[in-house]
């Protein structure tokens, strides 16, 4: 899977399937700064079946920005409802190219911050995509001692990658690379990040 980072610049944001947009939502009052992780229904014809992941999706006509993507699809996956005044940033925009996908797609993470009392509405509210809500501390992402590896084929090659393991889940692939995105954000060393790896 190849990735390029962009800016964070809306005028690449157009309403439809080419463009989504993921939340990654920060839970700041917490004894340990927690953030919001999903495990994605096994679903044939999504190329992220199974797999760790933030929730979100791709825009549709109605949405006008990435914000209104990535709000809209956690409502509908998790049913948390996010406001602007939750919304703390943006990562880089990532083009996403994969063997399997049949056009390319434009994804920019979404930063948000909510109370701790908001933390527990989150559930996995459409099973037809969601089968798990998680969350995971922020420290835990940057420890070397959680690094591992998955074997994965994606469009018939079989390859290795880096990942992160907490508890039964694999934070890898897409995933893995917007965290890495963070840890540039915050001047952190990423331990999982390996270039030996082709993601």
């Amino acid at each position: 899977m190849a990735l390029r980072s962009r800016g964070a610049d809306d005028s690449v944001f157009v309403p439809d399937h080419s463009c989504a947009s993921v939340a990654m939502i920060f839970v700041a009052d917490a004894p340990d700064m927690e953030v919001c992780f999903i495990r994605r229904a096994t679903r044939i014809g999504d190329p992220w079946s199974g797999q760790v992941a933030f929730p979100g999706g791709r825009a549709s006509i109605d949405d006008s920005c990435p914000e209104e993507v990535a709000e809209r699809e956690t409502r509908e996956e998790v049913g948390l409802a996010l406001k602007p005044t939750d919304r703390i940033g943006k990562l880089p925009i990532r083009d996403v190219q994969r063997r399997d996908l049949r056009d390319s797609l434009t994804l920019t993470p979404v930063l948000y911050r909510i109370p701790l009392e908001r933390r527990d509405l989150a559930y996995a509210k459409d099973k037809d995509e969601v089968s798990r809500v998680f969350w995971v501390p922020t420290r835990h992402l940057f420890d070397k001692d959680a690094v591992t590896s998955i074997d994965y084929t994606i469009g018939g090659s079989h390859q290795t990658y880096p990942g992160i393991l907490y508890e039964d889940e694999v934070i890898w692939g897409l995933t893995l690379r917007i965290l890495e995105s963070f840890s540039v954000l915050l001047g952190r060393d990423f331990p999982a990040t390996s270039e030996s790896f082709e993601t």
